[in-house]
């Protein structure tokens, strides 16, 4: 499923990387500790989170995942954001918790 599916049908605000939204999701990966998220994270993978700090770019782009989705209505900082635009890493929002949007995602994925 493509990222553009996934944020229509998980009522996700898109804060940046409209130009990705066809990209396809492979697989998806919760956390909040970036070594974790490193070290078990894989290329095309979705990455849930609370950090909105610029270093979840940072290991999105390293990782070539096809975006990140932050959770509790948390919008990024704004290096995070103009570093996501500059790198093209999607970025989305949702009012839900991790928790939630996991089951959501699944549920449209299986």
């Amino acid at each position: 499923m493509d990222l553009s599916s996934i944020a229509e049908k998980l009522n996700l605000r898109i804060v940046c990387g409209h130009q990705k939204l066809s990209v396809q999701v492979t697989g998806g990966y919760v956390g909040d500790l970036l070594s974790d998220v490193m070290a078990n994270s894989r290329e095309g993978y979705i990455w849930i989170t609370r950090q909105t700090h610029q270093n979840i770019v940072a290991v999105a782009s390293l990782k070539e995942l096809a975006g990140i989705i932050l959770v509790n209505g948390k919008d990024p900082e704004e290096d995070t954001l103009e570093k996501a635009t500059a790198e093209g890493i999607p970025i989305f929002v949702t009012e839900l918790s991790a928790f939630d949007i996991v089951g959501e995602l699944y549920t449209i994925v299986s």
